[in-house]
């Protein structure tokens, strides 16, 4: 009960700091910022900006730098790349978190531009809500664009895309795959929170490692339940992996292997965790909670 009620807590901090750092919906052109807020305001795990706020304060218990600003700039970089991976040029699909995507929603145009914002807003919030710390400002921003960049998360996807029904997928490729397109970001959550906390260059090097490790349990189990869960339960569409031809590790390995190396993965974020200062309690449980979700 102690986890879900901190979990919660955190949840709902990022939710109204999204609510409050978010041009409102009736802003000129309103079409643009109504779409924005209906896919980032969509709901979800809000696993990545969660992330910002747990490494934050694990550091910095006392909160001297508010850490939900970045939380909410993490969250637009993972909301606009659903949106795009949405599109029909991508992925094709109709549902996300539980409702018509973006582009369904409103049309393909206005999805594409929502994206574009929500991109770029990011880095506007960075360096404006940390303005007076302007190192700090300077590494949050290097940090994110490069973990949203074309070497880790637009690269992971376009990887993605062209092992699409391709027979020459090896296990490095998809390692390759999976750690741009989710582990990149969810590596700079918890560095992003590491650096607004204050955390010491070595602490940090603990939470790239740990976050990389995250990354890639985090996804295999997503393949597993795109494979074996229901559009109620996952609030998206199931066995489009499948139809795609996608390469994850349930369609190159089966699901089993695919549980071990997830379950690999997550021991050695657990073990990196467990080396951090402070009370890495909820860190641990998260991670835990993660491999066990069923949506």
């Amino acid at each position: 009960m102690e986890f879900t009620t901190k979990l919660s807590g955190l949840v709902a901090r990022v939710e109204r700091g999204i609510d409050r750092e978010l041009p409102p919906a009736n802003d000129a052109p309103a079409r643009l910022h109504e779409a924005m807020r209906y896919s980032l305001q969509a709901g979800g795990k809000r696993l990545r900006p969660v992330l910002v706020l747990t490494a934050a304060e694990l550091f910095d218990p006392s909160g001297h730098i508010d850490p939900v600003p970045a939380a909410v700039a993490v969250e637009c970089i993972h909301t606009y790349s659903l949106i795009h991976d949405d599109l029909p040029c991508m992925d094709n699909d109709n549902l996300r978190r539980g409702r018509p995507t973006c582009h369904r929603a409103f049309d393909e145009a206005t999805a594409l531009l929502a994206g574009d914002a929500l991109l770029t807003f990011a880095f506007f919030l960075l360096s404006d809500a940390y303005a007076s710390h302007a190192s700090l400002a300077a590494d949050l921003c290097r940090e994110l664009a490069e973990a949203a960049g074309s070497r880790n998360l637009v690269g992971g996807q376009m990887l993605d895309l062209l092992g699409e029904k391709s027979p020459a997928v090896t296990d490095e490729m998809l390692h390759r795959i999976h750690a741009g397109k989710t582990g990149a970001m969810i590596r700079a959550s918890l560095v992003l929170g590491g650096l607004i906390g204050g955390a010491p260059p070595a602490a940090i090097a603990v939470l790239r490692e740990g976050g990389s490790d995250l990354g890639l349990a985090f996804q295999i189990v997503d393949d597993i339940l795109d494979a074996t869960g229901d559009t109620a339960t996952l609030g998206k569409t199931p066995g489009k992996d499948a139809k795609a031809g996608k390469a994850t590790f349930v369609t190159l390995h089966g699901p089993e292997h695919a549980r071990r190396v997830a379950e690999a993965k997550s021991s050695a974020a657990s073990r990196a965790f467990l080396s951090l200062p402070g009370d890495t309690a909820f860190l641990l449980e998260l991670v835990q909670n993660l491999m066990t979700r069923t949506r």
